[in-house]
């Protein structure tokens, strides 16, 4: 039903760059997630794009048929300043259109990007002042000691302002891809609930069950 396609960018902002087709209607599942994403789309004739913030819930998103989709994910930590990122969390937002092709983004109007050109357009957006990289966030996730309370909360909030999320969730949104990945990979649940770090199998079973959509038992069978 819908086929996809990912490739590495050598851009420090971006995760991946990815691009799919949908051959007939239908939906498929979308895992909880704490980066943010640009998306076009192309579906009878029109093209948009849409920014999407962090998602902290699975859900089923739909396609129509015959869509195209292609996708940029950015680094965690990087945002557009005009987009708040909390104001984005389990919501996107359509940008409007320029001209043929070309949408608006602030007062600057920026050509559609394909998927063979998606870091320029990244780096054409930062050069703009467009998008920002906050780079506390690689420092609070790997748990850098700070000198004091006040750098603490200091950090914290340019966190929040820069991925709309706080550190523990994006925690427990990163523990649960793990886990799914460990699982998809034919490990048991027993060895995953220790290895991703979960107190129990109970756990983690809601926890993929709000994060992911399906319980480990659930992802074990379509394995299987």
């Amino acid at each position: 039903m819908f086929s996809f396609e990912h490739t590495p960018s050598a851009s420090p902002l971006v995760e991946t760059v990815w691009r799919g087709q949908s051959e007939r209607a239908g939906s498929f599942p979308s895992l909880a997630t704490s980066q943010s994403e640009i998306v076009i789309t192309k579906y009878a004739g029109k093209t948009t794009l849409t920014v999407r913030g962090p998602e902290t819930r699975a859900t089923l998103a739909d396609a129509p048929a015959d869509a195209e989709f292609f996708g940029i994910t950015l680094r965690l930590g990087a945002f557009i300043p005009s987009l708040p990122s909390a104001a984005l969390v389990d919501r996107h937002a359509t940008l409007p259109e320029a001209a043929s092709q070309s949408f608006w983004l602030d007062d600057t109007a920026l050509t559609l990007p394909n998927f063979e050109d998606a870091d320029d357009f990244v780096e054409s957006l930062v050069q703009r002042g467009l998008l920002k990289y906050e780079a506390s966030v690689e420092v609070m996730l790997r748990d850098q000691s700070l000198r004091s309370d006040e750098s603490l909360r200091s950090f914290q909030r340019r966190f929040l302002n820069a991925t709309g999320l706080t550190q523990r969730t994006v925690r427990q949104i990163e523990r649960a891809r793990e886990a799914l990945a460990l699982l998809e990979g034919g490990r048991s649940i027993a060895d995953v609930v220790f290895q991703a770090g979960y107190s129990d199998q109970p756990h983690m079973t809601k926890a993929l069950r709000q994060l992911v959509g399906r319980t480990p038992a659930q992802v074990v069978n379509e394995v299987w």
